[in-house]
Order: C-alpha cells, then structure tokens, then sequence
C-alpha cells in the first residue's frame, strides 16, 4: 500500500472511529464554541445569492443546516459515517433543507457545475492531497462560484488548542506530533501554501486573511473536551483508569487561564480563505 492510501485510510479510521464519535457527543458544545465562524460563512455565502451551496468536511452538519435555512439548501459531505448519521437525522429533526453524503471529497464522483458555492469550517486541513481535493471541488461548481474556508493559524498563535498535549507530554510521550506538513489541524497553517494548493486547482482571486475570535464552552464540559479530543482523545481511550486520572489532574490547571467563572474563554486565531473558480470572469 504506498503512503497516500495509508494515510487516506488513516483518515478514515480515525473520522469513522473514536474521532468522529467525540464529535457527534460534543456537537452543541462545538457549535456553540465555533459559532462566531459559521455566521462568518453563513453571511459570506448569502451575500452571493447562490441557490445551491456544499459544505465540505460538514461534520454534524452545524453550518451546513445553517446555511440551509439561510439559502434554502446546503448539502454537506464528510468522510465520518457517525457523524453524517447525525447530520442527515438532525436536518430531518428540524425539517432543514439540508442533504448530506458521506465520502471522500477527494474522490467523490460529483456532479458538474452543480455548485454556487462552497462553505468549511475547518474541515479542509485533513486531506492527504489537497491540490487533488480542491481540483474536484473545482469541477462541481459553477465558473466563478465562490470558495469561502476557515481554516487555523498555527499552533504558536492557538495555545489553548495544544494545552492539553503540552501538559500531558511527560505521561505520554506517544502522543502523535503536529507536522505542518501532515494533515490536521494546522495543515493550512501556512497562506503561501494554501494560495498555491487553490492556484494549483483551478481556482483563482485568492485572497487570505487573519481573523480572530473569541470562541467559549462551559467550564464543566472542559475535561469532557480536552480528552477526548485533539492528541490526546486518541490515546486516552486505551489508558488504565488510574493513568488516566493522573493524566486529568496535570493537564487540567494548565487550563486555568482560559477559565472565567463558568466559562473557558480563548481566542482561535485562524485564516478566511476565499477564492472563486476559474474559468469565467471574475467580480
């Protein structure tokens, strides 16, 4: 098996497995949390009128219902089966013209010029080939339909986000790295690099910008979140109980100056990437 496929497959494990669960466990908690950036794409996206929009990476469909009830419909694709399941069972709950596919974005075989626009919440940063993922979006939407993605900075402006695993290091030395250069979370953490995927793809009127937000969640959900997400929620789950809370009690004061009563509160330093699809001229 060469090393793309591995990695696609790890990718799907790890969306399909205890990643994806986590996520649909914690979605209130995550959409509250992010929801300065789904309003950011949601006026982004009505601001161009688009009939028909896709959401890539949707995960439980929080900013794909959103955009929905804003445009009229969204549809959302995300390789987690788990939380697809939630995704498409929420939408009906609530009666939002939302669809959802559960697949690879890199492969899909989607339908052409179907697209407006297109909408992610930090769900662009796990593909294995992202030139190869962003060239068959391309081919889904509309000449000059609108690109619009949040992606994060680096970790060196996000310090809430690698708390947990600075913390933990000395009880777990087998925590995974961060490698710029692998997908996750700061994979886009580079503007020169995501302006030459989308050059590369056949996008164009690229445009990359920082923006900041303060972004919170309860205090008691804080535990809940730092280990079960992130580094260290994929390692935590194989631990002994007593590893385990060895681990809570270090990591959690590490988080103390995030807390504000009963909220933690942190600013997510992340990019605005926009860009529209080559091919017919631009506005």
């Amino acid at each position: 098996m060469d090393a793309s496929r591995r990695s696609d497959d790890e990718q799907a494990a790890r969306w399909n497995g205890p990643s994806g669960h986590a996520w649909v466990d914690l979605q209130d908690v995550l959409n509250q949390m992010f929801r300065p950036f789904e309003e950011l794409l949601v006026d982004a996206v009505a601001a161009e009128h688009a009939g028909s929009v896709l959401d890539v990476g949707c995960g439980t469909g929080g900013v794909t219902r959103a955009v929905a009830r804003r445009v009229g419909h969204c549809v959302g694709i995300d390789i987690s089966g788990p939380m697809i399941e939630t995704a498409r069972a929420r939408a009906e709950r609530e009666g939002v013209p939302a669809s959802f596919i559960q697949a690879d974005a890199q492969e899909y075989a989607f339908e052409p010029a179907a697209f407006d626009a297109v909408v992610s919440r930090f769900g662009v940063m796990f593909f294995n080939d992202p030139v190869r993922a962003f060239t068959n979006i391309r081919g889904t939407v509309r000449d000059g339909a609108a690109l619009r993605c949040v992606v994060w900075r680096g970790p060196e402006e996000n310090p809430f986000m690698t708390t947990a695993e600075r913390a933990a290091a000395p009880f777990v030395p087998e925590l995974p790295a961060r490698r710029p250069d692998q997908p996750g979370q700061f994979a886009f953490a580079d503007p020169e690099r995501v302006h030459r995927v989308l050059a590369e793809s056949g996008w164009a009127g690229i445009d990359i910008q920082p923006v900041d937000a303060v972004c919170a969640l309860p205090e008691k959900e804080l535990v809940t979140y730092f280990t079960r997400l992130g580094p260290l929620g994929t390692v935590l789950p194989g631990a002994d109980e007593r590893t385990r809370a060895e681990i809570v009690e270090a990591v959690r004061p590490a988080f103390d100056p995030f807390v504000q009563g009963p909220e933690v509160r942190y600013t997510a330093a992340c990019w605005t990437v926009s860009a529209r699809a080559a091919g017919a001229k631009l506005s």
